[in-house]
């Protein structure tokens, strides 16, 4: 900031000839950065001394992005107005180029001179301490002092300060001097302004001729020199392309008659599990002679045509054998004329249904069992009026108009499989029930059809029922259940394409489509090629890779219990073994069971060992290795808020990185908040930001109730706490021992120490008992949005190298910086003086700026030594089991936390609020006046929320929240001397739209991720709005809105 050089010779005066700069004068240039003023506070025979003082304007700066002169700063609140940086390098060569140079017009005999020369730097930022201030000058000849500063005489825990006042001296000619400086001073705090290019290379090696080649540091000064030399990116991660496969009706038009050409179609057809339909022209061969006579472009003889109709005559008998599911022949003009294509849904696709369904696993002739289930699920059994012979009279059917879904294997080793067959049929006949095949009743239909089968696992008992059937009815009892049998479809996709059902499963380029392939998953699932220890097909684990998103409902391999993985779940519970009938309520997602009366059929395989092998679900276990393509490349989220929102490649990849190095466990993290925006910036004097615009914005937004809230300057903080270990382990699938965690807005752990973590969660777990909340919310864990204080807490690192760095460095070169403007002042005259004058008031104006600045960043402050020392002011209450609660509205949110609060006021502090009528003058005065009181007092402002947590307007989605900061916190955001009047006026046109943009996507994605925890989906679901919240944290907006 500031450069003295003092000759201490006689004459003194001449260090003005060679500075080319006139002793009685305050001369100022305009600099990219600014602008320099060298002045000269003290001026006699025996010494002289010359100021150089950069006046750097940060405000500029950072507002002057896209200027190609710099490399700008990117942050108002920095050092550079009060240290010797880059910009003094600079500065020397624009303001003192002669000098630097070694040209002298008026007394060139002293430019090669030596002279006892002192130098001093107020303040030089360094990295690397005191010994590297001395490496690096001491071998150039020069005496070295050093004066240290704290970084917060407040905090002396915080250590020293980076920034120190060097003096030099040395007998050296003034260039020589100058060209150590030029080169030196960016070296020190490696942070040069601008980028590094060839030239610069050039500039260091005409700047350290005669001295560079012999400094013993001289590879460290040129590595720092030359630090932000351009460099290519780092190569990034590789685009997943994903092959989308739509829905939309393929045609392929081909003038091939012969089989061979028909075949890639039929081919591609398969490939995609579609049905092939062929469309034949079979128009009159004279028709097609006239027709191709009157195309120009058509230069062939009639023999061509002539032989094609006599292909297609050859091969029209022979379409179906060649796979065409349907032909349409058209045999005249008119017929083409007439005709239309119009698309009929394949037999399984029943997406207009939307239920709801109760979906009942593998029955296996367990009759008492269905029974017993239905009744469960609230089916009553009737009599139709019009009995049918063969299936009598008795159906079930529900009183809510629910429907059963049967997920096949209905008969084989139970003891009353024609029952549950018929129960089966006659609800699916009045319209209560739907049945998928499986592949017992597949084996039964080909048994009923003449074929010859083995009458292993379990066909036995069921042809012995057949037998026991009264010899008049066996054989139309038989044909018409081959009937009801033979009709069954593969598979269903209900409820707009949300929810599946099939028997084994089934992929999710599989649903909806037809073909033999489909068919054969849908009853036998796919399996390895190996056998284990019993005798079993491997099945392949196609649930572990499914990223549908429909839910798929299945059964056909025994399970211990039902469990969800990756939006599938497998109902078949072993019944017929002696386990259990189990279904699944839908959309509820709810399994209802009865257990299995006696033991119908010994497994050959042990079905519940597997139940104690992991404490964790098989969704958890899988979830333990979470897999990058679900989060990296472009992403595309549809969230319920906001329909689609993008994640562009570049911003993933950024939080990809964030998550991979610094996160948490990943169970934990289930939510990340969003960003916030303030206000338009306000008009009233002195002020950046008041209520009125706030309260504006909403008014405008058709809100006439809005609740403001103390915004308390901690640190964001997401804590998620379990009732006891147990919760953690079987909802979070976190096997460690712990209660919960508290972590930041980017998903890292707040607290470094497990043993304070631990001590902090059971404080808040005490709390949340004493106030019955887990009896009140029917809960085992809550989800809490929270600021934690104090800001230095976990703040600290920011606080030593950025605040408490700047205002030490003003400190200490600032009283520097007034006493010489001072001295120089009372010795100049006229239009220098005012100028000096004018200097001098600025500078101390910024002195007392500074103050404040310091603090103002004090007031958020204050030692931690235990728990005893932190307060917790929790929000929202954001979720608890089967509850995202947006539904209530913040007056709601205040009321609950702070009976929570209640039971600790020691470490839970309740946040303090105001409501406010839009609509009325004299409440918004009130809500206005509280936040003045606030800030007054020290406190960072408030945060304007509408009552009700989602809110939309004509424009859209409402902000969530606007934030409202007061004047003296907005000096840490924007810089100490932010509120001069020439700052503020170029504050003021900041533009908030691309932050609000941003806060809506964000709020959108952090609800949406909570939703689908909420829903038990996935974990990579869950954290496809997670990184996507941390993905757009990582968009190019102005981190100080």
């Amino acid at each position: 900031m500031l450069l003295t050089l003092t000759a201490n010779h006689t004459p003194a005066t001449d260090l003005g000839y060679l500075l080319h700069k006139h002793p009685d004068r305050l001369q100022s240039f305009d600099l990219s950065f600014g602008k320099a003023h060298l002045f000269y506070p003290e001026v006699t025979e025996d010494r002289c001394t010359a100021c150089l003082l950069l006046d750097v304007d940060p405000v500029g700066m950072v507002r002057g992005k896209g200027r190609k002169e710099s490399f700008l700063l990117d942050q108002y609140v920095n050092d550079r107005p009060y240290v010797a940086s880059s910009f003094m390098s600079v500065a020397i060569t624009q303001v003192l180029r002669s000098a630097l140079n070694g040209r002298c017009n008026h007394r060139p005999e002293l430019v090669e001179t030596p002279l006892p020369l002192t130098v001093e730097i107020n303040v030089l930022p360094v990295r690397g301490g005191e010994e590297f201030v001395r490496a690096v000058f001491e071998p150039l000849g020069y005496t070295v002092g050093i004066q240290a500063y704290a970084l917060d005489e407040l905090f002396p825990e915080w250590g020293e300060s980076p920034c120190y006042s060097v003096r030099l001296e040395a007998t050296k000619t003034v260039s020589e001097l100058l060209n150590h400086l030029y080169v030196l001073i960016p070296v020190f705090d490696n942070r040069k302004h601008y980028f590094v290019g060839s030239d610069e290379l050039e500039k260091l090696l005409a700047k350290g001729a005669g001295w560079l080649v012999e400094h013993p540091l001289k590879e460290q000064i040129s590595r720092r020199y030359l630090k932000f030399k351009p460099s290519l990116y780092r190569s990034a991660l590789a685009r997943l392309v994903e092959e989308v496969q739509t829905e939309d009706l393929e045609t392929e038009e081909t003038d091939e008659v012969l089989e061979e050409a028909r075949q890639p179609l039929v081919q591609l057809a398969r490939q995609y599990h579609c049905l092939p339909v062929a469309i034949v022209l079979n128009t009159p061969e004279k028709i097609c002679q006239a027709r191709n006579q009157g195309r120009p472009d058509r230069a062939f003889g009639p023999h061509v045509v002539r032989n094609q109709k006599s292909q297609l005559k050859r091969s029209l008998k022979h379409l179906r054998r060649e796979g065409f599911r349907y032909v349409f022949e058209m045999k005249t003009s008119e017929d083409v004329k007439a005709a239309k294509v119009e698309r009929v849904p394949l037999w399984n696709d029943r997406r207009a249904e939307n239920g709801p369904f109760d979906i009942i696993g593998d029955i296996h002739g367990c009759g008492d069992e269905l029974e017993a289930l239905l009744a469960q699920l609230g089916y009553e059994l009737k009599t139709d009026d019009e009995p049918d012979p063969l299936w009598g009279a008795d159906y079930f059917t529900h009183p809510e108009g629910r429907k059963a879904v049967f997920l096949g294997d209905l008969v084989d080793r139970g003891p009353r499989s024609l029952d549950v067959v018929r129960i089966a049929r006659n609800m699916v006949q009045q319209g209560t029930g739907l049945c998928v095949p499986g592949n017992h009743d597949m084996k039964l239909l080909r048994k009923l059809n003449g074929k010859n089968v083995n009458l292993k696992h379990g066909m036995a008992e069921t042809v012995a029922e057949i037998d026991a059937l009264p010899a008049d009815i066996q054989q139309p009892f038989c044909q018409a259940m081959a009937e009801f049998l033979r009709g069954m479809i593969s598979h269903y996709v209900l409820d707009k394409g949300k929810l599946v059902v099939a028997h084994a499963g089934m992929k999710s380029e599989l649903q909806g489509r037809g073909s033999g392939k489909v068919r054969e998953f849908a009853l036998y699932g796919e399996t390895t090629g190996e056998t284990d220890e019993f005798g079993f097909p491997v099945r392949y684990n196609w649930a572990a890779e499914y990223r549908g998103d429909a839910h798929v409902v299945y059964g056909h391999t025994p399970v211990p219990d039902p469990q969800w993985l990756n939006r599938t779940v497998n109902i078949d519970t072993g019944c017929v073994f002696g386990g259990r009938l189990t279904a699944l309520r839908y959309p509820e997602k709810q399994f209802v069971s009865v257990p299995a009366s006696k033991v119908y059929c010994e497994y050959a395989k042990p079905l519940y060992t597997e139940a104690g092998s992991s404490a964790q679900s098989v969704q958890h276990q899988h979830d333990d290795l979470l897999d990058v393509q679900d989060v990296i490349g472009k992403r595309i989220v549809s969230t319920r808020l906001q329909t689609n929102i993008t994640i562009r490649e570049e911003n993933a990849t950024a939080a990809l990185e964030v998550m991979s190095r610094f996160a948490a466990n990943p169970k934990w993290l289930v939510y990340l908040p969003p960003t916030m925006s303030p206000p338009e910036t306000s008009t009233e004097a002195g002020l950046l930001e008041h209520p009125a615009e706030a309260f504006s914005y909403f008014r405008s937004q058709g809100i006439p109730e809005v609740i403001c809230e103390e915004k308390h300057m901690g640190s964001r903080a997401v804590i998620v706490v379990c009732r006891d270990q147990e919760t953690a382990r079987k909802r979070f699938g976190v096997m460690e021992e712990e209660l919960g965690i508290v972590y930041t807005r980017t998903g890292r752990r707040f607290f470094n120490q497990e043993s304070l973590e631990s001590e902090f969660l059971e404080r808040l777990r005490l709390a949340l008992s004493a106030a019955d909340f887990w009896n009140e919310f029917q809960t085992p864990w809550a989800c809490f949005d929270c600021e934690l204080m104090p800001w230095s807490s976990k703040a600290q690192a920011l606080l030593q190298s950025q605040y408490a760095a700047v205002g030490a460095a003003g400190n200490a070169a600032l009283p520097k910086v007034v006493h010489a403007l001072a001295q120089a002042t009372e010795r100049l005259a006229d239009d220098d003086r005012a100028q000096a004058d004018d200097v001098l008031a600025r500078y101390r104006s910024r002195q007392t700026t500074i103050e404040q600045f310091v603090t103002a960043y004090r007031q958020y402050c204050w030692p931690v030594e235990s728990l005893n020392d932190l307060k917790l002011a929790p929000f929202h209450l954001l979720a608890t089991e089967g509850r995202v609660h947006i539904d209530q509205n913040h007056l709601w949110h205040m009321q609950t936390l702070e009976r929570i609060c209640q039971q600790n006021p020691e470490l839970l502090l309740a946040t303090a609020y105001q409501r406010v009528n839009l609509t009325d003058a004299a409440s918004t005065q009130a809500g206005i006046d509280w936040w003045t009181e606030l800030t007054n007092q020290g406190g960072e402002g408030m945060v304007v929320k509408p009552l009700e947590w989602v809110q939309r307007s004509t424009q859209g989605l409402v902000q969530p929240a606007v934030k409202c900061r007061g004047k003296e916190y907005l000096r840490i955001i924007y810089g100490p001397d932010y509120d001069a009047a020439e700052n503020l006026s170029r504050l003021r046109s900041r533009n908030v739209g691309r932050k609000r943009s941003l806060a809506q996507r964000e709020f959108a994605l952090g609800i949406e991720g909570l939703e689908r925890f909420v829903n038990r989906e996935p974990l990579r679901r869950v954290h496809e709005c997670v990184f996507g919240v941390l993905a757009l944290e990582s968009e190019p907006v102005d981190p100080r809105l």
